[in-house]
């Protein structure tokens, strides 16, 4: 996808992806570059910024904000429902195949040429709940 836009395929690059498709944990774009710094000592927190910028804008990837915390990145672009904790603020993906009928029916209804979902819920986790 990258080779095909005219951009560069770097390690850095390809790391970064390959750790997002690797994890459910939606990562902050630090908490990515902690990870990878071991394996890439001279790249910088910016080219994180500018990758997650890129793959975001590619559709590789999806941008999720809450608000005050930093944005998390979801590795997994098709339509889903992310669940987010609001004790320990995990999210967790739950698939869902109602939603591509669901966009098709927003679409006929509204006129509108729909380019994504995002999907929603809140409430506290199991792993939270037994914590109490």
């Amino acid at each position: 996808m990258l080779s095909s836009n005219g951009l560069r395929v770097t390690p850095q690059r390809l790391s970064i992806y390959e750790y997002l498709l690797s994890t459910r944990s939606h990562p902050t774009a630090d908490e990515i570059y902690q990870a990878l710094r071991s394996r890439f000592p001279m790249m910088s927190q910016a080219t994180v910024y500018k990758t997650l910028e890129l793959l975001v804008e590619l559709g590789l990837v999806c941008e999720l904000g809450f608000g005050d915390e930093p944005n998390r990145y979801d590795g997994n672009p098709k339509a889903h429902i992310n669940i987010r904790c609001t004790r320990c603020h995990r999210i967790y993906d739950l698939e869902e195949p109602e939603l591509d009928r669901l966009a098709r029916t927003v679409q006929e209804r509204s006129g509108f040429r729909l380019s994504g979902q995002r999907h929603e819920f809140y409430g506290v986790c199991p792993d939270c709940q037994r914590q109490r």
